[in-house]
């Protein structure tokens, strides 16, 4: 049994790190990069070879500006599990649309479904995003729905498949088999092992970025 005060501590530690993912949103349709950036830690991963939120704020100041305009992101279901008291991950859905002006013209209303694989750190009493890995189902224009294989619809691009499952095996599993695998109910997963338990040691696939 954890005291009161480590208790009420994973409390408020939940809930910060809930914050994390709304106001991200906010500052990222907003385009206010300083916001955006400040909830990362300071020494964030920029591509292969860069760090630093200096670095992130150019990255995505360069993204935000093509191919879309406005934005707005829409937060799901939230699922976060501790690491130990300063650190957690976590898995998020998001809902996003995007205006994305078209050549000649056209412009188009691009929907997208995709969640994020989160891990976090508290540093000096503050909870931040450590890495952030953007797992993607489909991206297509508003009324073109994105029936079929690759589903990753973008104006001007090549279609393209996403990688929305992949980091859980249990999906290709249940369309391999033509039914119930007939094996007993296995039993629930240890308290902060659930992403763990679903994973069952599936490495994280490599994600080609895009600013959501």
């Amino acid at each position: 049994m954890r005291s009161l005060e480590e208790r009420i501590d994973r409390l408020e530690s939940l809930d910060a790190i809930r914050q994390l993912p709304a106001k991200y949103a906010l500052a990222l349709d907003m385009r206010d990069m300083d916001a955006m950036v400040s909830l990362f830690v300071e020494d964030v991963r920029v591509g292969k070879d860069a760090s630093g939120r200096l670095a992130l704020r150019g990255y995505m100041d360069r993204t935000l500006r093509s191919p879309f305009t406005g934005t707005s992101h829409h937060i799901g279901g939230h699922i976060i599990e501790f690491d130990d008291a300063d650190h957690a991950h976590g898995i998020v859905y998001s809902k996003n649309e995007h205006e994305a002006p078209c050549e000649g013209g056209a412009d188009e209303w691009v929907i997208m479904q995709m969640m994020y694989a989160d891990d976090y750190v508290r540093r000096a009493g503050r909870w931040y995003f450590a890495r952030r890995l953007p797992l993607y189902w489909y991206a297509t224009d508003l009324n073109k729905p994105p029936v079929g294989d690759r589903k990753m619809r973008w104006p001007g691009t090549e279609w393209a498949d996403g990688n929305f499952h992949k980091l859980f095996p249990s999906f290709e599993e249940f369309w391999s088999r033509e039914g119930d695998h007939g094996g007993p109910v296995a039993e629930p997963a240890p308290l902060e092992k659930f992403l763990e338990t679903m994973r069952r040691g599936q490495a994280a696939p490599k994600v080609k970025v895009r600013a959501d």
